[in-house]
């Protein structure tokens, strides 16, 4: 069995990459980063170290690269003939995967079994994003090609902190980790992926993660920045940090639990989970790391506005996610794009039209008046 897989960096080798290799796929990753490709290709093996409660070593074995951006054809040759495509490339990317994968199921023999397509992205309905950028490329040749491929939707978790110097191809994670799968695409021959688990309808796992856990690591760099805290386990050491984000998702439990029927003490268990995960301390994360890219994060579909939004709809509390925005609007960090083109509007735009033109609310939503007021306050303070 063969696995491609688009992304060779952390994520990659050290959660996708690591359970197909347990799931005995020979492993092919696919990356732009030349010296990436070659160190990886100079290695026999790797090793996966897992740190925290229950950590253990893996080492990773039978893997080869490709630099997708010089050898395309040799990249398409191999998805081609394989069995598992994956991504961990980030979604605005998979527009660049999608004519790798087109030019393969080209090439592919319709007598195989599908290709069996999943991009594991932090964001909602990946997959169908990817398959639609390659039906769009494909035009009138997608029906020819189109049951050569399967695509399924995922949902993964796994924290992988920035790595130590001098590791090599080798990756630090934490212990904990979960990928959900779509099961219907793949009929009665689904994957064989170790640890993965497979479910009938995966909105529910989807926004359960991105609004715990996307939404709880922003909420503690966030509110950790605000307060002068440079690691995430040292800011959710400090109380009243630790209180902010837990009453932020409380609030995105209470939508869980009204949107798709989760069971709210099921929820509790699962926060408490997160943000045990959050705190460990062997976890050398930084929140100017977790808090990068604020204009994303604070945009309408995101970890705050998101749950928030859907929220206020409801009539339920928002008070806290709000508090989690304010705090995003003071993250400035001068080597973060986002961060100093945030604060250049917060001092050029008014709270209307700042409001409105990062969150991506009508002024006539029943969350737009609580953000302004942060935004209003912040502005105030330049």
């Amino acid at each position: 069995m063969k696995a491609v897989h688009f992304g060779a960096g952390n994520i990659g080798r050290g959660f996708v990459g690591l359970l197909l290799h347990e799931g005995g796929y020979e492993l092919v990753f696919s990356d732009v980063a030349a010296s990436l490709v070659d160190a990886i290709n100079a290695a026999d093996e790797y090793t996966v170290h897992e740190v925290g409660d229950g950590g253990r070593d893996t080492v990773v074995t039978g893997f080869r690269a490709i630099d997708s951006a010089n050898d395309a054809q040799a990249l398409i040759d191999e998805i081609a003939t394989a069995d598992v495509v994956t991504t961990a490339v980030g979604p605005t990317i998979l527009r660049f995967v999608a004519p790798h994968i087109l030019a393969g199921l080209a090439l592919r023999d319709p007598a195989l079994p599908p290709l069996q397509v999943m991009a594991c992205e932090n964001a909602i309905g990946a997959t169908d994003t990817l398959r639609d950028e390659i039906r769009a490329q494909a035009a009138d040749a997608w029906d020819a090609i189109s049951g050569r491929a399967v695509f399924a939707n995922t949902a993964v978790d796994r924290i992988v902190p920035a790595q130590p110097e001098g590791a090599g191809i080798d990756v630090t994670v934490e212990p904990f980790f979960e990928w959900a799968i779509e099961r219907p695409p793949f009929g009665d021959d689904p994957p064989h992926i170790p640890g993965a688990h497979f479910v009938d309808d995966l909105a529910p796992y989807i926004e359960r993660k991105l609004f715990t856990v996307n939404t709880g690591h922003a909420a503690t760099a966030y509110f950790g920045a605000q307060a002068g805290v440079d690691k995430i386990s040292d800011a959710l050491a400090e109380p009243v940090i630790a209180a902010k984000v837990a009453a932020a998702l409380e609030e995105t439990s209470a939508l869980l639990v009204a949107v798709h029927g989760w069971d709210a003490a099921d929820l509790a268990d699962y926060r408490a989970t997160i943000l045990r995960r959050f705190a460990n301390p062997a976890l050398p994360d930084t929140v100017g790391r977790v808090g990068r890219q604020p204009l994303r994060k604070l945009s309408r579909h995101e970890r705050f506005v998101g749950p928030a939004a859907a929220a206020a709809e409801r009539g339920l509390s928002t008070s806290a996610l709000v508090a989690a925005m304010a705090a995003a609007l003071e993250f400035d960090v001068a080597d973060d794009e986002q961060s100093v083109e945030l604060q250049r509007r917060l001092r050029e735009e008014d709270p209307a039209t700042f409001t409105a033109g990062v969150t991506g609310l009508e002024p006539t939503h029943p969350l737009f008046a609580s953000v302004e007021d942060v935004v209003r306050a912040r502005q105030a303070q330049l």
